[in-house]
């Protein structure tokens, strides 16, 4: 797993849009419990899956390289966190290698409406990556993430700099909780609602987000991954 000291200083220093400091759910003890709690949790399930998923991983890195030799297995990609911060995220790559580079001549077909970019018939995705993406095993690299600290198992999604540099002071406060690699959003229609419903679901989680929901969360979200509904 990619691990450049230098480039994680060099996000890190990096300014973004502000990050607004509004509030829509209380702290205190039982949010910090609750934050340890899942911490905890996030530790224990990532330190047991990754060595069981680990030639799994191999094997699904392998086909990727093969497909596309000159270009690498992973897609590392600057993403903002918690308050904003930005961290380095890891997926495989379901894209051609210069995907980022064709993206401004397909921008105006977006069918997402909002802060974010999705086509249904990306001609960015290569065919292994279409398989990916529609049953999420493009985003397992994210349990290292996790494992970092990065990120946690639920949470909302997490956005690019560019996207939040368009968020009003309401889609700020989705970025009051660390991202998930799987929340409201991703189990309630997916790429099928658009961005304000997002934003919605992302809030309603974070009033709400307990260890018990969480669970629930998790549990739906393996039954996604295997209808491969809704994703693409």
């Amino acid at each position: 797993m990619p691990n450049s000291k230098e480039a994680d200083m060099e996000i890190a220093s990096t300014s973004y849009a502000p990050y607004a400091p509004y509030a829509i759910s209380r702290n205190g003890p039982d949010r910090a419990a609750y934050d340890r709690v899942k911490r905890i949790v996030d530790l224990a399930f990532t330190s047991a899956a990754l060595p069981l998923l680990s030639p799994f991983l191999l094997l699904i890195a392998l086909a990727v390289k093969l497909e596309e030799p000159s270009s690498p297995a992973l897609y590392v990609q600057t993403r903002l966190g918690k308050d904003g911060k930005p961290f380095r995220i890891y997926k495989f790559r379901s894209m051609v290698g210069d995907a980022d580079k064709q993206l401004d001549r397909i921008r105006h077909l977006n069918e997402i409406e909002g802060a974010m970019f999705k086509i249904k018939d990306d001609p960015r995705i290569t065919k292994l990556g279409r398989f990916l993406r529609k049953t999420s095993l493009d985003e397992l690299p994210q349990l290292f993430n996790v494992m970092r600290g990065d990120m946690s198992l639920v949470g909302p999604r997490p956005p690019l700099p560019e996207e939040v540099q368009r968020y009003s002071g309401y889609d700020h406060l989705r970025l009051q909780v660390k991202p998930g690699c799987t929340g409201l959003w991703q189990v309630s229609g997916r790429n099928r609602l658009h961005f304000p419903e997002m934003v919605k679901m992302d809030l309603d989680y974070i009033e709400r987000r307990s260890i018990w929901l969480d669970m629930k969360l998790i549990a739906k979200t393996v039954i996604v991954m295997l209808r491969s509904k809704d994703a693409y």
